[in-house]
């Protein structure tokens, strides 16, 4: 390529500054250039932007054919070069944090509006992983916005003043301060918005420099903008604007006050973007995409999961989705520790009657949390790496007296173990601790060493000394505050520490609250993030009710995002998709207000697995499965066309049974409460839906699958196979329920097929059914042990102990066909029987600022 071309392609770029692309062609026409120039500038411009938009990552399904203006950084930019400077002096990796960072940066800079288009009003969102970049990404978005000429940028920090102050902190540190003479502030660091009496300073021609605004969603405070940006008008028509709405799923989607301030703000600016950043955007996605709201009606962009972030999977792992092997899905790390329920009365008042005069116990499994806290603190400072804070979360309740009431007891707490150290007994139990904290997850496993006791002791001293109790919460003027040398910190606190706040250095969760909605738990995970230097040390202590939970969401997200990935090969957009939220008996998608333009979702059983992994314990609940089943082998051994005898192999099959003998055992036998999925008499009416429809699912296949080594379990005369062992998640649902993760195997799917189906994977295994069996359904019954003792023992898993032998049930049902029916299931859910603590957004109508 020529020099001259080079410099020719440098003026389209110049251009660019000022005109979307296709009016930027028509300037070089107007200024003599050859068409056959202009035509290699379209070209070399073309490439580039289709490597933005065909980049791996991150995906992004966008509405229509938007014109991608944006290819990325420039040598004469200013505010991105500054960004990576400081990332680089932080110790960020070229390759690939920082590479990362600017490509998706890029994708989403690329999908705004061109600044100089003359009017556009842009509705996106950008989903990301809890406590994993997201402010970086968004701060990293503004600064190459402001590059290319926006020149307002509003964020909408959280409800709290806490992140507020910490977003705005970090704007000022990574946007302005390398860049002074190019920023005007609006807010400051311990103030929000208040209205100048001169808009025309910060908007009018002769004030070049970008207006920063870093506002709570709080409707006092957003009128006041809202109110003086209306004044401004005059000076807005040119004045590109960026709204980056952080934790776009709280306080925005159907909020009375704030919903309505943020489109009125929208309204005041002709050209604006707004972008919601969340990790739960749940309720993004059931906006109603017809209604004029901040539906992410022009883009959906799907950050990628940061190597080495701790999350909701990682920790707590999940259930196998359609068409996953069970051995490829992770238990998790063995870092949840259980919290007996008869602990949470000494914790949280049983109801708000309780509250006042409530006084805390410092059970032992809190005190056993507290001094892994100190320990992990005491060995962190002898590895000397990673961050220098030290946080401790105690999440028990939204009440701000409750908080409060826990200062006396951890403080005398901190008194009496600084006291005895010197107490022999004292320093067995501590070391006990840590040698079997430590053996239960190997430091080896993270790259790390484990510090022994003998070399964190002599540090202990100094911890206990250092160590502050803090109640961090909307009524306290004690607040966390990592700007002022090392922390080491016990924080109390309830909504204030929930969502969007980083705590530093946490390594140490107590969390027995009660929540309502996939969205408000999950944000309620400030243990996830990253754990440099110390991965292999965080734990979090919590009920076995909370974990299921956590495991279920942990299964809704990878669904959700599995969901977004398939629309984004399949050139859908934002107005054509609807990412499925599969339910929870205990637990809303999000709240009640923020579904009211849900639909109910189709639930179709086409080409589906579905399979018990809860159980109840209790004799009487097992034993009416047991016969449940015994009626269900001796209907199919008088219906069945051909029995097959395969005893050696510990299976039966009966082969064409009629459907009715199937759903007559679905009204029969028990699913456990907590597998929404497995609705006997939704499988039911789906069954007649396709019998009636399409003259499908008239036949099944019913096996019998068992372990030939096992003990027999008789099903009928001479129907007998061995039992299989199938061992509890630990810490999972109590001793009355168990949750036993997987069920069915690749092979089990395939008991019915003809020819060599051992080697075949999950997706040729539903090929080879469509093949030989395209209207017949499979259901097998499982005979398992009631002790089932894991073999060898495992630390995720226990004994199962049942009262009776458990009957496990899989399905496969084949693939939909023309005029495949489905059955329509709410996704809302009855939370009547559980006792859930409401996330408190009095501060949205409040008059602080």
């Amino acid at each position: 390529m020529t020099d001259d071309f080079d410099a020719m392609y440098e003026t389209f770029q110049a251009l660019l500054e000022t005109f979307p692309p296709s009016e930027a062609v028509k300037r070089l026409e107007l200024l003599g250039v050859e068409q056959h120039v202009i035509e290699e500038i379209r070209r070399r411009h073309e490439e580039r932007t289709i490597r933005i938009k065909e980049l791996e990552e991150p995906h992004a399904v966008v509405l229509g054919n938007r014109d991608t203006w944006y290819t990325g950084p420039q040598a004469k930019d200013k505010c991105w070069p500054a960004i990576v400077k400081l990332l680089r002096k932080d110790g960020w990796p070229e390759k690939p944090a920082i590479q990362d960072l600017d490509d998706s940066s890029t994708r989403v800079v690329s999908l705004l509006n061109h600044p100089k288009e003359k009017a556009f009003s842009t509705r996106g969102l950008v989903v990301g992983y809890v406590q994993s970049g997201k402010t970086t990404n968004f701060t990293s978005v503004m600064a190459k916005a402001a590059d290319r000429g926006y020149k307002l940028f509003i964020v909408l920090a959280g409800i709290h003043n806490g992140l507020r102050r910490q977003t705005q902190a970090r704007l000022v540190q990574q946007l302005v301060e390398p860049n002074p003479s190019m920023w005007s502030q609006l807010t400051g660091l311990d103030k929000d918005f208040t209205p100048t009496e001169n808009p025309a300073g910060y908007f009018g021609k002769s004030n070049k420099t970008h207006v920063l605004c870093v506002v709570k969603k709080n409707a006092t405070v957003l009128r006041k903008l809202s109110q003086w940006l209306a004044k401004a008008s005059d000076y807005l028509e040119d004045c590109p604007a960026l709204i980056i709405d952080d934790e776009a799923d709280q306080a925005t989607v159907a909020t009375k006050s704030i919903n309505p301030l943020i489109l009125s703000i929208m309204k005041s600016l002709p050209r604006s973007a707004y972008v919601g950043y969340t990790a739960s955007p749940f309720a993004n996605l059931l906006i109603d995409p017809a209604a004029e709201d901040l539906y992410p009606r022009d883009f959906v962009v799907n950050l990628p999961k940061p190597k080495g972030h701790f999350g909701t999977e990682v920790l707590f792992g999940r259930y196998a989705l359609e068409g996953e092997d069970k051995e490829d899905v992770d238990d998790g790390h063995d870092m949840i520790r259980s919290v007996p329920q008869d602990d949470v009365p000494c914790v949280r008042p049983e109801t708000k009657a309780d509250v006042e005069g409530f006084e805390p116990v410092i059970t032992g499994t809190l005190q056993r949390a507290i001094d892994y806290f100190w320990l992990v603190t005491a060995a962190r400072r002898v590895r000397g790496t990673g961050n220098p804070h030290n946080t401790m979360l105690i999440h028990t309740s939204v009440n701000t007296a409750v908080h409060n009431s826990f200062k006396r007891p951890l403080e005398h707490l901190r008194r009496r173990r600084a006291e005895s150290l010197g107490d022999a007994d004292m320093l067995r139990r501590l070391r006990a601790l840590w040698d079997q904290e430590t053996a239960r997850v190997p430091a080896e496993e993270f790259g790390e060493t484990k510090v022994p006791f003998d070399s964190l002791l002599p540090e202990l001293p100094g911890v206990l000394d250092s160590c502050r109790v803090i109640m961090d919460n909307s009524s306290s003027e004690d607040r966390l505050d990592y700007e002022n040398g090392p922390v080491v910190a016990i924080a109390v606190g309830g909504n204030t520490l929930s969502r969007g706040l980083t705590l530093e250095g946490l390594s140490v969760s107590y969390f027995v609250r009660a929540v309502s909605a996939y969205d408000t738990l999950l944000q309620m995970g400030r243990w996830f993030g990253f754990r440099n230097g110390y991965a292999d040390l965080p734990r979090i202590w919590m009920t076995d009710e909370l974990a299921e939970w956590f495991r279920h969401l942990a299964t809704v997200e990878t669904e959700m995002r599995r969901d977004i990935e398939v629309y984004m090969t399949e050139s859908e957009t934002p107005l054509t998709f609807a990412v499925r939220l599969r339910t929870h008996p205990s637990l809303r998608v999000t709240a009640a207000a923020k579904m009211r333009s849900a639909v109910t979702a189709a639930s179709s059983y086409g080409g589906r697995r579905v399979q018990t992994h809860y159980f109840r314990t209790d004799a009487e609940w097992l034993r009416g499965n047991i016969d449940a089943a015994r009626k269900l082998v001796g209907a199919s051994i008088a219906d069945a066309v051909r029995v097959e005898d395969r005893s050696a192999e510990g299976r039966y099959v009966f082969r064409d049974v009629p459907y009715d003998v199937v759903t007559d055992f679905l009204a029969e036998y028990k699913f456990h409460e907590k597998s929404p999925e497995n609705d006997g008499e939704l499988m039911s009416a789906y069954i007649h839906k396709r019998v009636s429809a399409a003259g499908s699912l008239r036949r099944w296949n019913v096996a019998v699958v068992g372990n030939p080594k096992g003990e027999p379990f008789e099903f009928a005369p001479n129907v007998a196979v061995g039992r299989s062992v199938r061992a509890r998640l630990a810490d999972t649902l109590g001793p009355e329920h168990a949750d036993i993760k997987t069920l069915m195997s690749r092979r089990d799917a395939a008991v019915d097929l003809s020819g060599d189906v051992s080697k075949l994977k999950e997706e040729e295994i539903m090929r080879e059914r469509k093949a030989q069996l395209p209207d017949t359904g499979l259901l097998i019954l499982y005979p398992i042990d009631k002790t089932s003792a894991p073999h060898p023992p495992k630390d995720t898993r226990r004994p199962l102990n049942a009262e009776e032998h458990v009957i496990g049930v899989g399905l496969v049902f084949p693939e939909p066909r023309d005029g495949d029916s489905t059955v329509e299931k709410y996704i809302s859910a009855d939370l009547s029987g559980v006792s859930i603590e409401d996330e408190d957004l009095s501060l949205l109508e409040s008059e602080e600022a």
